[in-house]
């Protein structure tokens, strides 16, 4: 298969990317919509008139998004409803609630470098549980809404941070080998990938395509857990150890959120499915770990894209 070039570039943004799409009629959900690249996901996708939920913990916060969208003079309804990738009656409640067709699903939502262990009440890890578990819960909740749509597109946000870990099938949930922040949140992020890779292969027959993403360095809500150290580590202190918006080389939330407009709405990518991108464009294989750019071969292996689909389905017990 040929790589996936576009007009477009890391210094994009997402309104640039779906300029002249319309999309009335269509209905789309973006998990952690309320903050960051969701925020810029939704708006850009109601801008362009698609009918938005806002999936999100905090539906007040989830309110004054809506309000900042429609204020912004969009013309698709935004609209809000709760939902807790940590607690599995919540994503059931969520799936339950849903009727009718869903035509676009960015699975946007995170938690990154959690400083010590923690689980779910079923003992799964915290970020593998939110970050994978919780999506994949969810996903394959609307199923059948997605299929109903004829066309659907699922949009994963995943991280260069995959570069951290591949799955560590024999002990995901770090109860045997000692637990290391970026270690979690690396292997979540293969996981993301995984299921990607996965999901376009087994869902093609519905019509339904699937595709990960790097967004890029943006400065959001998700660094929430770095300690200054961290954060000076990877440039986004400045001398005075005050936090920069927009660290050297990172991206404005409105740039880190055009990947996932482009997978959700560009014709650039109709029928495209299974495949992993950054910066507007489809990401080159890494020969190596950079933990900046490129797919590890082992976040695109089908055998393991298998195995974990399997796994999954028997954590989730379906």
């Amino acid at each position: 298969m040929s790589r996936i070039i576009t007009p477009y570039s890391a210094q994009s943004t997402a309104i640039e990317v779906i300029a002249g799409v319309d999309l009335a009629g269509r209905r789309a959900v973006v998990t952690g919509g309320a903050s960051g690249i969701g925020l810029e996901t939704a708006r850009a996708l109601a801008t362009a008139g698609a009918e938005v939920t806002l999936a999100v913990r905090d539906t007040t916060a989830g309110e004054r998004t809506a309000a900042d969208i429609a204020a912004g003079g969009a013309s698709g309804k935004v609209r809000v409803d709760h939902l807790d990738l940590s607690h599995r009656a919540s994503i059931d409640a969520f799936v339950a609630s849903w009727t009718g067709p869903l035509h676009i699903l960015v699975n946007n939502a995170g938690v990154m470098a959690l400083p010590e262990l923690t689980r779910t009440v079923e003992g799964w890890e915290t970020q593998f549980a939110i970050n994978h578990l919780g999506h994949a819960e969810l996903t394959l909740g609307l199923h059948d809404a997605l299929t109903a749509a004829r066309g659907a597109r699922i949009v994963v946000v995943s991280s260069s941070a995959h570069q951290q870990s591949p799955v560590v099938f024999d002990d995901i949930h770090f109860t045997a080998r000692p637990y290391e922040a970026w270690s979690a949140y690396g292997q979540s992020k293969t996981a993301n990938i995984l299921f990607t890779v996965a999901l376009a292969r087994k869902w093609a027959a519905d019509g339904i395509t699937a595709n990960a993403l790097h967004p890029g360095g943006i400065m959001t809500n998700l660094q929430r857990h770095l300690d200054d150290a961290q954060l000076r580590f990877v440039g986004a202190l400045d001398e005075q150890g005050n936090r920069l918006s927009v660290p050297p080389g990172w991206k404005t939330p409105q740039q880190g959120a055009a990947t996932s407009v482009l997978l959700a709405a560009s014709p650039e990518i109709d029928g495209v499915t299974g495949r992993y991108f950054e910066d507007a464009n489809e990401a080159i294989i890494a020969e190596r770990a950079d933990g900046r750019s490129g797919v590890l071969p082992y976040a695109l292996d089908e055998k393991a894209a298998d195995r974990l689909w399997d796994e999954t389905l028997r954590l989730l017990g379906r």
